[in-house]
């Protein structure tokens, strides 16, 4: 993995993907690097396809747009139809394992893991599944530390649901530890 991550999260508007993006680049600051997130919804919002892009990098940050993701992630199989394939040829796609990849994918590592399965049955609730994502991405790349992004969940979850978002986190660092 380079030192910069260009990531295109995507899913079903509601499955906290962009405040997956919003928390992940939150960690990055808190580790000192530099972050850029955004974002965009379809045009039915809850339900839609919706991507959240986030670029973490040690260095300046040139262009504030995700151009060529190095790693993509999708939870449902609309988005990643629609958002995962322009990954680059070193890049690293992850997929819900419920998903069908699209033809034409060349990503050298691909990770088709049951992270909405793990949310539903492990953890209790399928709401957590975009922090089971983030635990996978970050036990894959190392590119916040935990810590950071542990802090960065707890500023930004409801009260009274730390120990249900612990647990989801926890099972994305599993999940990522397995499938390496």
């Amino acid at each position: 993995m380079s030192d910069q991550l260009e990531l295109r999260l995507s899913g079903s508007g509601g499955q906290g993907l962009i405040t997956a993006g919003i928390i992940l680049a939150e960690a990055a600051i808190r580790d000192q690097k530099n972050a850029i997130q955004t974002q965009s919804y379809g045009p039915e919002a809850r339900g839609g396809a919706s991507k959240a892009e986030v670029i973490i990098s040690n260095e300046a940050i040139d262009f504030p747009k995700v151009t060529i993701p190095n790693m993509t992630f999708a939870l449902t199989q609309v988005a990643a139809n629609k958002y995962i394939s322009d990954v680059s040829e070193e890049g690293t796609v992850i997929v819900d394992d419920s998903i069908e990849l699209p033809e034409g994918i060349v990503a050298k590592h691909i990770y088709k893991l049951p992270i909405i399965e793990a949310a539903r049955n492990d953890v209790g609730k399928e709401i957590v599944a975009n922090i089971i994502a983030l635990g996978v991405i970050v036990g894959l790349t190392k590119i916040v530390t935990e810590e950071s992004l542990e802090a960065a969940i707890m500023a930004r979850i409801p009260k009274g649901t730390e120990t249900l978002n612990q647990m989801a986190l926890q099972k994305g660092y599993e999940l990522a530890n397995q499938s390496k």
